[in-house]
């Protein structure tokens, strides 16, 4: 009997603890949200660069709240949702309302439809990752991650405002094109590398350090080109990736292909 009414109050105390939420990684979700925002409000205030640049922080934050979370023991069901949400203001939302009113304004209904198009294929990426968390190899993404595509898009628009080229015709010509790219390769089933490997709680090659600090310094001498590279090449790379996967599967059947041709010469002589 009191074993019974120890077991009880035990259940009990889980029960407590599992109401409450861990706050570290939810306050950095909460710090991308808030970006998120920011970006959406200075877009109002015609702040594009100032926009762009909170677009990015965004994906900083967002690429370290999971990171730490996993590091530290805090990962929750509560925290995944929050993110997921999260990251739909911040890398679906923000970069709509950016590229509509910085670039896609003069197309009128067509400029907004092709902003939505973005936001939904972001909303409807974000669905699929949940859904296909537990059954999706964990070294690649399933279709362009929504950080990477908001990153592209935020790095275009500071890009265009290095080159002193913020206010000319072909930005709006680029940007519709980009939008309906990423928005493609969002639900698609192009493969990208998730970067989980590189766990930083474990030891690495000593020459893996000295290239990231030699990034970190170039990063610093020309943020906006090399960001802008950066985030290309990694849009650019599930598609050219995904080409010379399928030319190595072809390579390996031609054997069996010249294998069965000879039979089939065999049986036919």
């Amino acid at each position: 009997m009191i074993d019974k009414e120890i077991e009880d109050l035990r259940g009990r105390k889980r029960k407590k603890i599992n109401r409450g939420v861990y706050l570290l990684p939810n306050l950095l979700t909460s710090a991308s949200l808030f970006g998120g925002f920011y970006s959406i409000v200075a877009c109002i205030d015609g702040k594009f660069s100032m926009a762009a640049a909170a677009i990015l922080v965004c994906a900083v934050i967002d690429g370290l709240d999971g990171r730490i979370a996993r590091l530290t023991g805090t990962t929750s069901k509560f925290g995944v949702e929050y993110d997921s949400l999260a990251d739909l203001v911040a890398f679906g939302l923000a970069p709509g309302v950016l590229i509509f009113t910085w670039a896609l304004r003069p197309f009128g209904r067509y400029g907004w439809l092709a902003a939505f198009l973005y936001v939904v294929c972001g909303a409807l990426r974000l669905a699929r990752f949940n859904v296909q968390i537990t059954t999706i190899e964990s070294k690649r993404f399933n279709g362009l991650p929504i950080p990477a595509a908001a990153s592209l898009v935020a790095t275009t628009v500071l890009m265009f405002y290095y080159l002193g080229r913020g206010e000319e015709l072909a930005k709006h010509i680029t940007i519709l094109i980009l939008i309906y790219l990423l928005a493609f390769l969002m639900v698609s089933n192009v493969k990208y590398y998730s970067f989980k490997e590189l766990n930083l709680s474990q030891r690495m090659p000593f020459r893996l350090l000295v290239g990231l600090i030699f990034l970190f310094i170039v990063i610093a001498a020309e943020p906006t080109v090399t960001l802008f590279l950066l985030s290309s090449g990694y849009v650019l790379s599930g598609p050219v990736m995904s080409i010379i996967d399928r030319r190595r599967r072809l390579r390996s059947k031609e054997p069996q292909r010249l294998e069965e041709r000879k039979e089939g010469a065999w049986f036919r002589g």
